[in-house]
């Protein structure tokens, strides 16, 4: 394979053949619209680069030097002729079909009358018409937007040695997945021309087995999930993810165009020798080695999983990763952590706080796995990061009551399985048998009915001030929080359980909530009361105390 950069004035002069397994040419207006915009766009502002075009892929004729098979680009290939048509420019490169011979006359003399004959003359009659009335609009700017067209736009030129060229057009087009930087970049490396004029192919292929097989490897790796979204946020999503290890290098975070980071490499090779290669390609290894080593590492794992997870840029931990030893780096990476945290967390109220009680209870669940030295499970970043996520109420709250009759019903019958006093009991039945309720005297209002059950459950002297306290807040998935409605304790306590069984992530302080795992009194299951709540805030202050103010430190009183 060979790779590089060619101008469009590169290109005149040149045969370009579109083989009989591509359709003809569709571009529409929006397309042909962003085309011309970008380029006028890129020749009005002050530049130190060139207005990069998506790849040309191509492979030689055998029986012509000077003809390429057009693999992939002939649509913005075609464009590209019509604009330099529309502009006067006599010199251009020629594009013939396989299979529509008239398409190649046609594009010479394009001609209106015969717009509605085929497909292929519609669209690039379409085309010619729009990229005219475009010059008729911006007519001071055709010299300078034809030279910038020869000279300063460049099509990413990715010519085909070895493959069969159907089967690269069959990848590139089925699913529509274009090339990416990483498989440009690939081939970079990979280009024979980087391992000298050796007449040696074996000795060339070996060089060039050794880096595709490291290169898989490394993308085998960031395949696995647990991986990936350690180090990356759930909107991070690449077909090949090694290319992420790109991005890092290239440290490009103003997306000028989906290539930069090709661009950025592009570049990079063209200043260094075909020997320094091998240490060029150790480079990309030593990225991706260092960060396998924070996801092998189980203190490192959790510290860095969540500093990324709370929106911290990797960019910013690999740069202080740097000449730092591994006690230095935790050291780091704990201050990074006891910056976003460090707060009263007795102040702090759902609404008005949220992002910080989110902040705070993730952690808390996190800490709890990591100060376990004799558990080996992590906590799981990828489910973490592929689940919406709620604050959830660990006590009811009155002002959440189901709407409809049907939920309303479902809700009281899911309650009274853990009632035990009689006459709401009965109160329950009565209304749950009722047809109307509206219409019976006898039958509670639903809405008194739910306070009613609601304060059976709230009677353990929990304050009405504290509902929004972290102390009532657990982190939970929000399949899980929609289900239940704003049900009483053990209600919720059953959902989670049954939902655990069925592989629902339910993070592990949740989970120890709804247990009473930190209650001190087992005797009341089935409500969460003043003392459940102190013993709950006392352990998060407690796991957390380390990246706590000194205000949150447990007294004896508490």
């Amino acid at each position: 394979m060979c790779l590089t950069e060619k101008p469009i004035n590169d290109l005149l002069g040149m045969n370009f053949f579109i083989p009989s397994y591509q359709r003809g040419y569709r571009w529409t207006q929006p397309q042909v619209q962003d085309l011309l915009d970008d380029i006028k766009e890129f020749m009005e502002k002050p530049r130190e680069t060139w207005y990069c075009l998506q790849p040309l892929v191509v492979k030689k004729s055998d029986n012509d030097k000077n003809r390429w098979e057009v693999i992939d680009g002939q649509q913005r290939l075609t464009t590209i002729y019509i604009i330099l048509a529309s502009l006067g420019h006599s010199e251009k490169f020629s594009i013939t079909y396989e299979t529509r011979e008239g398409s190649a006359d046609f594009l010479e003399k394009i001609s209106i009358e015969k717009k509605e004959e085929n497909i292929d003359y519609y669209h690039i009659v379409n085309t010619k018409e729009q990229v005219e009335k475009f010059f008729e609009k911006n007519n001071q700017l055709q010299k300078k937007f034809l030279e910038t067209l020869l000279n300063e736009v460049k099509f990413i030129w990715y010519e085909s040695v070895d493959e069969d060229p159907v089967k690269v057009f069959t990848r590139l087009n089925i699913g529509k997945i274009p090339l990416t930087n990483a498989e440009l970049i690939k081939a970079l490396f990979l280009n024979s021309s980087n391992f000298g004029q050796s007449n040696d192919l074996e000795k060339i292929r070996q060089k060039q087995f050794e880096i595709a097989s490291e290169w898989d490897s490394i993308e085998n790796k960031l395949q696995d999930d647990a991986f990936w979204y350690f180090i990356n946020k759930e909107e991070n999503i690449k077909n090949t993810r090694i290319e992420f290890i790109f991005d890092l290098i290239a440290d490009d975070q103003k997306n000028i165009d989906p290539f930069s980071t090709f661009r950025y490499f592009f570049k990079e090779f063209k200043s260094i020798s075909e020997q320094e290669i091998p240490e060029y390609w150790k480079k990309i290894k030593n990225y991706y080695n260092r960060i396998n080593e924070w996801f092998t590492d189980r203190n490192i794992y959790h510290l860095i999983g969540y500093l990324i997870s709370i929106g911290t840029d990797i960019r910013e931990i690999i740069k202080n990763s740097i000449d730092k030893t591994k006690s230095e780096f935790r050291d780091y990476l704990q201050i990074q952590i006891k910056k976003e945290i460090c707060v009263n967390i007795d102040e702090l109220k759902y609404g008005e706080n949220s992002s910080m009680i989110r902040k705070i209870l993730l952690f808390h669940n996190i800490q709890t796995m990591l100060n376990n030295e004799n558990e080996s499970n992590r906590f799981p970043f990828d489910r973490y990061k592929k689940e919406k996520w709620d604050i959830e109420h660990i006590r009811a709250i009155a002002e959440e009551m189901p709407n409809d009759r049907k939920h309303q019903i479902d809700w009281l019958n899911d309650a009274k399985v853990f009632i035990a006093d009689k006459d709401i009991l009965e109160a329950i039945n009565i209304y749950v048998n009722s047809v109307d309720d509206k219409n019976n005297s006898e039958v509670e209002p639903f809405e008194n009915l739910f306070n009613i059950v609601i304060n059976y459950f709230n009677n353990s002297g929990l304050n009405e001030d504290t509902i929004d306290d972290i102390s009532n807040l657990v982190l939970l998935d929000e399949g899980t929080n929609r289900s239940y409605k704003n049900a009483v304790f053990p209600v919720k306590r059953k959902t989670i359980i049954n939902r655990e069984k069925i592989g629902t992530f339910i993070p592990v302080c949740t989970k120890n909530v709804f247990l009473k795992l930190y209650s001190e009194d087992l005797s009341q299951m089935s409500f969460w009361g003043e003392k459940d709540r102190k013993c709950y805030i006392k352990d998060i202050k407690e796991t957390l105390k380390f990246y706590l103010p000194t205000q949150n430190v447990i007294t004896h009183e508490q």
